[in-house]
């Protein structure tokens, strides 16, 4: 069992930190998208592709994660289409 302050536990909750506050970011730019016509997560995970290859990430890490993700989509949403 780690403890509260091993630097691993920081880690893991600054890992999550930024992954939350993309999401909060993204879906606010979507509540508050001027062009409903044009999807905003299309251009906004490309460019999330684009920032983590000029990062250093490899293509077949970026493609593998991304893969991976989908892969697991249906476990996390449980047959959801969307959250409600």
């Amino acid at each position: 069992m780690t403890e509260p302050d091993d630097p691993d536990n920081a880690w893991q909750s600054r890992l999550h930190d930024v992954i939350w506050q993309f999401g909060e970011d993204i879906a606010a730019l979507h509540r508050a998208n001027p062009w409903p016509a044009q999807p905003l997560l299309p251009p906004a995970i490309n460019h999330l592709m684009t920032e983590l290859w000029d990062k250093g990430f490899s293509q077949t890490e970026i493609r593998n994660a991304f893969e991976a993700a989908v892969a697991d989509m249906p476990r996390y949403a449980a047959g959801d289409e969307r959250r409600s």
